[in-house]
């Protein structure tokens, strides 16, 4: 692991931590979340090449599909990336751009994408303001970690700081933000919200069906 690299799973890792103990924040939308026919939210961002881009650079010429992921050592963005190697050629067949936006730095997003063989471009969303644009909210314990023992489900800080440990050096290691949620969301050419699917739990993954569903929709509106 390089220096850049291990400095960055370490303080996401001291991140994580931090967010363990203080436990989710962002449960409730202050406003009317994000939804179809609204304008696309437009973020410049770092690609895991450290290359700035923009989200609207994905749906300028087509419908695009962001897919908005959860902390890179979670199990449940293994089997996503999976389920989307599966899925990739379909999307692509309707001419549809795919993205994916992680709370991750370039470099961890870099050797994340390698590891998992992650199809389509990441993007960098540290500060989660990105996530916080969509309204992408924080969910419960019950919602993050409901197959674990009952000292997760209370957010016992010892339990996080041994699960950590556990995890330390490992590709599964628990870095940023514990509670955030993962969605997925299909944006047409206008830059318009076609589809927004939002997890209600972190293993809530969309039907593929509904995607290339949502995609098709677009592409016959334009």
């Amino acid at each position: 692991m390089t220096s850049s690299l291990s400095q960055q799973v370490q303080s996401a890792e001291d991140e994580w931590l931090a967010l363990w103990k203080r436990g989710p924040a962002r449960l409730r939308w202050t406003q009317v979340p994000l939804q179809p026919g609204d304008a696309a939210p437009d973020f410049r961002l770092q690609d895991a090449g450290n290359q700035a881009v923009s989200l609207s650079d994905y749906w300028r010429t087509g419908p695009a599909l962001l897919l908005f992921w959860r902390h890179y050592g979670c199990s449940c963005g293994i089997e996503r990336a999976q389920r989307l190697q599966a899925e990739y050629a379909d999307y692509l067949a309707l001419g549809a751009r795919v993205v994916i936006i992680g709370q991750g730095l370039p470099e961890q997003a870099s050797d994340y994408a390698a590891r998992l063989g992650v199809p389509c471009p990441v993007l960098c969303d540290p500060t989660r303001r990105v996530f916080e644009a969509y309204d992408l909210l924080e969910g419960q314990a019950s919602q993050i970690v409901f197959d674990a023992p009952d000292a997760f489900l209370k957010i016992d800080a010892q339990a996080g700081a041994d699960l950590q440990q556990s995890r330390h050096g490992t590709p599964r290691a628990a870095v940023n933000s514990p509670w955030q949620l993962p969605g997925e969301f299909v944006i047409d050419a206008a830059g318009r919200v076609r589809l927004a699917y939002r997890y209600q739990h972190c293993e809530d993954w969309p039907n593929p069906l509904v995607l290339t569903a949502a995609l098709k929709e677009s592409l016959w509106s334009a």
